[in-house]
């Protein structure tokens, strides 16, 4: 992103003090730059949804490709959507691989392949590749990104780090993690108003009028005349919504979805722990339908988790630590490979939840690209040599599921996940000489 764009008068309107959210209209291209969709065609979304402590890598395969494709114990759920995912093996992050902390110096780092620093005092690692898409289009939704998660963020320290490094993989700096969600009213409320507590309607709009009209005496000539060029597209933004109310239309492409159709959740976070992941799913597929937001991600559990996973049968009410941890014992892995089981249907309840969504033609899936994955590959072992990777969606039409890529056979030099996230980046718009470690793309997975 250029300096111009990133000083596109949609953030200036942001940088008043109010945050104006409307419907996404392509035919204002001062909303982001000259790199947009075709009016008509509904915009690319981008989710990542991420399990701790991996796999047991002996249930982790497939075979054959297309809807006659087979799945490992810890993959089956996968089988009824076999032509809708791409299954990835053999990809890793070097600088994960390298680190020493078998959690904490592999997890931040998942969606950066940065370095996680060593020292206790200074916490850094790498801007996330969803921030860094969301620093490029996430002006034109009303929510630049969602980061969501079941458990909290942990303060204390494991091997010596801080624990805030196993609690988050969407980095908007280096040195800070994006504001992690676990509250579903709170995500509900971010997508039914600007996230202050401020409706989204013209009493907004009149706000930012006002703000910039008391700008006007402490600016320069120069200042003023973009001053005036930004008023201008502010009346012109104005009329626009008029027409839109009298027409019940705006031009170009617009969300199926206007007003939330579930009910506000309760302010509490849910007690049940399959409730409460389906219901961050759900606000992912609410945002995504309503045009909200573009890009979030969702954190199943922590890395190191103490989730109970005693609901699921035969678990025991055994953590999910533990259960990774297991030293092969055989109770221990049957119920670890439950887990796995468990965490994969939930990525086949989003896959099928944006199937369901019609956009005029096409679904929301189509119109999605779905990340699924973990930061480690072998939990038990802390095996950081790959990760298991599922990509979902039709990605605008450019990804083709019913395929196993394993590029264990394709040499070290193409074995980056930051390849994978080059490519992905380049899906949504976003053009990177380089990302993390990595100054290729994966000239396999997209079309």
């Amino acid at each position: 992103m250029n300096k111009t764009e990133g000083k596109s008068r949609r953030h200036f309107l942001r940088g008043a003090g109010v945050a104006l959210a409307l419907p996404w209209m392509e035919s204002l291209p001062l909303f982001g730059g000259t790199d947009t969709p075709a009016a008509n065609k509904p915009p690319l979304r981008f989710a990542t949804i991420y399990w701790s402590n991996g796999i047991k890598p002996a249930h982790w395969w497939t075979k054959g490709s297309g809807a006659a494709m087979e799945f490992g114990p810890s993959a089956a759920p996968l089988t009824p959507y076999a032509q809708d995912i791409v299954f990835i093996k053999g990809l890793f992050n070097e600088q994960a691989f390298k680190n020493p902390s078998p959690h904490q110096g592999r997890n931040a780092n998942l969606l950066s392949g940065a370095w996680v620093s060593s020292n206790p005092s200074d916490i850094r690692v790498g801007t996330s590749m969803d921030q860094v898409i969301a620093k490029a289009i996430g002006s034109r939704t009303a929510v630049p990104s969602m980061a969501l998660g079941i458990e909290p963020n942990e303060l204390r320290l494991e091997d010596g780090l801080s624990m805030i490094y196993a609690s988050n993989i969407s980095w908007e700096t280096p040195s800070r993690p994006a504001t992690k969600e676990i509250y579903p009213a709170r995500v509900f409320d971010s997508l039914v108003d600007d996230g202050k507590g401020r409706k989204l309607d013209r009493s907004i709009l009149d706000a930012v009028l006002q703000e910039t009209h008391d700008l006007q005496p402490k600016l320069g000539g120069g200042d003023r005349k973009k001053l005036d060029e930004y008023l201008e597209s502010v009346r012109s933004i104005e009329t626009r919504i008029d027409s839109a109310n009298k027409q019940e239309r705006i031009e170009g492409w617009r969300p199926t979805l206007e007003k939330p159709n579930m009910p506000r959740p309760a302010n509490e976070i849910p007690q049940n722990v399959p409730d409460h992941m389906k219901l961050m799913l759900d606000l992912i597929v609410l945002a995504f339908q309503m045009d909200k937001t573009r890009i979030a991600t969702c954190m199943l559990n922590n890395d190191l988790s103490q989730m109970n996973f005693k609901f699921l049968e035969g678990c025991n009410g055994s953590l999910h630590l533990d259960l990774t941890h297991n030293g092969h014992v055989p109770a221990l892995e049957a119920m670890y490979l439950k887990t796995n089981q468990f965490h994969v249907k939930q990525f086949t309840y989003l896959v099928q939840r944006l199937k369901d969504i019609d956009e005029g033609g096409t679904s929301l899936f189509d119109n999605s690209l779905l990340l699924f994955t973990s930061s480690l590959f072998d939990g038990d072992a802390h095996g950081a040599d790959q990760l298991p990777i599922v990509l979902s969606g039709g990605a605008g039409g450019a990804l083709k599921g019913g395929r196993a890529l394993d590029f264990l056979d394709k040499g070290n030099d193409n074995r980056r996940a930051c390849s994978l996230y080059l490519s992905i980046m380049d899906q949504l718009g976003v053009k990177l000489d380089r990302f993390g470690d990595a100054d290729k793309r994966l000239s396999d997975v997209f079309a």
